[in-house]
Parts: C-alpha cells; structure tokens; sequence
C-alpha cells in the first residue's frame, strides 16, 4: 500500500483494520502512522480498536538525560521477550528542528532488540507538547494494546518538571536516576516523589549511589502516612525494656525513616505502595531481575487495591478531555468566518475597547452551531 492511500479514507481503514485483523506487522506499523499523524480515518480506526483496549500492562520509564533509560529499556525488552512476552516500545525524544521528526532514534540504540519480531519499537518526536510525552502518545499505546501487546514500555525525553505527564499515560512509573544526576534534592524537586512507582538507581557503581538511595528513601520514609506513621518517635523517656517486640520494630522505624521505606516497600500491603528503590547497572544486566519483580508486585497490587481500574478510569477521562479540545481547536481555527472574526476585532483589542476575555466570550458564544458540527451562517 502506497503512501499516498492513505488518503483515500474509510475504504482504506478498513484495509489496515483487516490485516491488523490478521495481525500482520505491517498493519500495526500502518495503524500507528495514522494515529499518530491523525491522519484521515485516525477517528474511525481508534473507535474500532477501542473495545480491545485493557489487555496490555503500560509503564512509564522517565529520568534525566544520561541516566541509562534505554539502556535499562533495553534489558526489560530481552528479559519480557524470554519469558514469551511480546512488548512495545514507544521512544519519545526531543525534536529535530530541521525535520520535525524524533532526534535521537532509540532503535538505534535499541538494536539489540529491535529486530525481535515480537518486539515493536516507534521513536516519536515531542513536537513542542509538553509533559515530556508526544500530543500522540497516548492513542500510539491504544493501538499496541489493541494488537495485542503484553506490555508497553514509554520512554520519556528526560526534561525535569514536564516528566509528570508520563504518570497520566502509565500504569506503573518508573523513574531512573544517577548519581551524577546533581543534588538529591534539587532531584527531589522536579515531582518525582509523587509520580515514581518504583525508583532505580542506574550506574550503581559509581560513586554517591549508595547516598542517593539513601536519601530517596529518607524523603520517602518522611511523607505523611507513607510507613504507617508511628508517633512513638515523638515521645521521650520511653523505656524500651517496658516495650512489647513489635513496639521496638515501630520505635525504630519512626526513628529512622529510610529504614522505615526500605522495610514498606518490601512488604505486601493490600491497600498502600511504597516506591522500591532499587539499584541497577544496566549496561552489566545487574538488577535487572529486581527491577522486573518490582513491576510485577506493583502491578499485583494495582489489580488488588482497585487502583489500575481508577487510573485507567482517569485515563478514558482525559483521553475525552482531549478530544473534546482537539476538536474545538480544529472547528474553531479551520473555520474562516471565525479566523476573520478575530481579525476584525484586532483594533478594538489594540485601543483597549475590548478586552481579550470579551473577545473570548463574544466568539464562543457565536460559534456554539460551529462547535456542536452544525451549519452555521457566520455573522459578523
């Protein structure tokens, strides 16, 4: 099928849909084109894929430039693929200025994996959305749940504070750190307390891994309920021979929050996660295996606590949310009448007669028939 059938509409959907059917890999590379291009048809195929949606675990890879992602995307990849999974990957890098396509091309650095016929692999560009995450990102992971996709692996650009949107895409966020990656706490800052499911500390080797493992687990030992919260800790002149053996085993735990982390994090609560931290040395497979029964525990409890319905529940939220404005915006700036209609209100806007809100309002409340799909006869 050529490029430029993609164009021919429904008739050609139905095509891609019939050897996605037949799960022929090139459908699967077809349908990822057209939803991430929102190419014609994008509409009409993710309604089809959509009851398919479910099968598939999402995890979200995200930390700093240099912190072994790929690396560590890599060995997850090979060791999912040996216990008969099949995995997609979706790379999300920085954007080429001169191309607009993705900049750094994981399959590159995914070589070792990328020909596995039980592995897909897509880079994807960032495009100027924010979050870390391609605008498409999200629709991308639908079509590889709905191919039938054991697990899908999305790899953020690694930018700081906009790597939150990745805990919005992914069933289970893992983030990856060095022990170059600066100051713990600067680290700390970006939000990666409230987004990480689980913490690596990639590159172990080096020097300060064993501090920086240290201090993620203090920080999380010192948020609020994280460990149980026991406020023996608070109380002085307590004699701890007057203490029954468990009461020690919570007194030291107040006392020293990190051990108290380490110690939650291993356990197998019901209705509450503690982040693992982990350490790793990709590059040596080393922690490898820790890391995947991490995710599986995670996922275990996610399935348990209700949890992995209410964030796929949220998900189908935002996916609606989206729509809603890609839609809008198409409507409203595709539309002339609307375009010119602004255009025309540009003097009083620069003399100050009107204010851009107004304007705002005066052009929503002319549009309504625009935004519902409804013929509207513009007026001025």
């Amino acid at each position: 099928m050529s490029g430029a059938a993609y164009n021919t509409g429904h008739s050609t959907i139905d095509r891609v849909l019939a050897d996605f059917d037949a799960k022929k890999p090139a459908a699967l590379a077809r349908a990822v084109s057209i939803m991430e291009n929102h190419r014609a048809g994008f509409e009409k195929l993710a309604s089809a894929l959509h009851p398919r949606l479910g099968h598939a675990r999402r995890i979200g890879i995200t930390g700093p430039p240099g912190a072994g992602k790929s690396t560590i995307t890599t060995q997850l990849v090979r060791s999912w693929r040996e216990a008969g999974l099949t995995v997609g990957v979706i790379a999300v890098d920085p954007t080429s200025p001169f191309t607009g396509g993705a900049l750094l091309g994981d399959r590159i650095r995914m070589e070792e994996v990328a020909l596995d016929p039980g592995v897909f692999i897509r880079s994807m560009a960032t495009r100027g959305s924010l979050g870390g995450l391609a605008s498409a990102t999200r629709d991308v992971c639908d079509v590889l749940d709905a191919f039938g996709m054991d697990v899908i692996l999305i790899e953020t650009v690694g930018v700081g504070q906009s790597e939150l949107d990745v805990a919005r895409t992914a069933d289970t966020t893992l983030v990856v750190l060095v022990p170059e990656s600066g100051d713990s706490i600067q680290t700390l800052k970006a939000g990666v307390m409230e987004i990480a499911d689980i913490f690596t500390v990639n590159k172990a080797d080096r020097p300060g891994a064993d501090r920086l493992r240290n201090d993620l687990e203090l920080m999380l030992g010192l948020r609020p309920g994280a460990t149980g919260g026991h406020e023996a800790a608070g109380h002085h002149g307590v004699d701890l021979r007057s203490l029954a053996p468990e009461e020690k085993e919570a007194l030291r735990d107040a006392m020293n929050p990190a051990r108290a982390a380490r110690k939650a994090a291993s356990s197998e609560e019901p209705d509450r996660w503690t982040p693992p931290v982990l350490r790793t040395i990709a590059a040596q497979k080393e922690g490898i295996s820790d890391l995947i029964d991490a995710i599986t525990r995670h996922h275990g409890y996610l399935d348990r606590s209700g949890e992995l319905q209410a964030r796929r529940r949220e998900r189908m939220r935002e996916r609606v949310r989206e729509a809603v404005e890609l839609k809008v915006h198409q409507r409203l700036w595709k539309d002339e009448p609307t375009v010119q209609w602004l255009e025309d209100r540009l003097p009083e806007l620069e003399a100050g007669a009107l204010a851009p809100f107004h304007a705002a309002d005066a052009l929503l409340a002319r549009s309504g028939p625009l935004l519902t799909g409804t013929n509207m006869d513009a007026e001025s």
